[in-house]
C-alpha cells in the first residue's frame, strides 16, 4: 500500500512540475475614473495594489473622448441598454483617467476582488469600492448619472488583453523586478 501511495504521490509531483508558476502571472487594466483623479485619491488605490504586491507595468493619464470611450465600452449599448451607454460616456469623458496596466498572479481575478462590487453600496468594505464610495444604481438612475464607482477593472482575461492593447502601445508597458516578488511571485 505504501508504495502505491507513494507512486500516487511522485505523479502528482511530476504533473506539478510540468505547471510553469509564470503561467499564472497576468496583467489587467485599471482605469482610475474622473471621479477617482478629482477626488485626489489616486495614490491611495495604487497603494493597494501595490501593498499586495501587484506591479504597475504600465501607467499613463488620457482624457477620454467619446469616440474611444465606445472602442473601450464597445459591448455596454448590447449588455445594458443605450441610456447606460450614454450616461457612461458623459461621465468618463468629463475628467482625466488614469490607465494602469497591473501585473501579478492570478491579476484579473484578484483585481476584480480588491476593487469590490461595481454598486459601491453593495461593495464590502475593505474593498476600494466599499471603503472610498457609496452610490446605489437606484439613487444614480433617479439622476441620469453614471454610478460613480472610482475604478474599472477587466472582468475576464481576454477582455483584460483587449483593453490592455487597446490602452497602451507594446512600448509602453515594462517588465522589472520588485522585491516583493521574492515573497509573492
Amino acid at each position: 500500500m505504501v508504495k502505491a501511495n507513494q507512486k500516487i504521490t511522485e505523479k502528482k509531483v511530476e504533473e506539478n512540475k510540468k505547471i510553469n508558476p509564470e503561467d499564472f502571472v497576468e496583467r489587467t487594466l485599471v482605469l482610475l475614473k474622473p471621479d477617482a483623479v478629482q477626488r485626489g485619491l489616486m495614490g491611495r488605490i495604487i497603494q493597494r495594489f501595490e501593498d499586495i504586491g501587484f506591479k504597475i507595468v504600465g501607467a499613463k493619464m488620457v482624457w477620454m473622448d467619446e469616440t474611444f470611450g465606445k472602442k473601450h465600452y464597445f459591448d455596454v449599448a448590447d449588455r445594458r441598454g443605450e441610456k447606460v451607454l450614454k450616461v457612461l460616456l458623459k461621465f468618463m469623458t468629463q475628467g482625466p483617467v488614469l490607465a494602469l496596466c497591473v501585473e501579478g498572479i492570478h491579476a484579473v481575478e484578484n483585481v476584480r476582488k480588491i476593487v469590490g462590487s461595481t454598486e459601491p453600496k453593495s461593495a464590502m468594505p475593505g474593498t476600494i469600492r466599499g471603503d472610498f464610495a457609496h452610490h446605489s444604481y437606484v439613487y444614480t438612475d433617479n439622476k441620469d448619472n453614471a454610478i460613480k464607482n472610482l475604478i474599472h477593472a477587466s472582468g475576464k482575461l481576454e477582455e483584460a488583453k483587449y483593453e490592455i492593447a487597446l490602452w497602451f502601445k507594446p512600448d509602453e508597458l515594462h517588465s522589472y523586478k520588485t522585491v516583493h516578488e521574492i515573497h509573492v511571485f
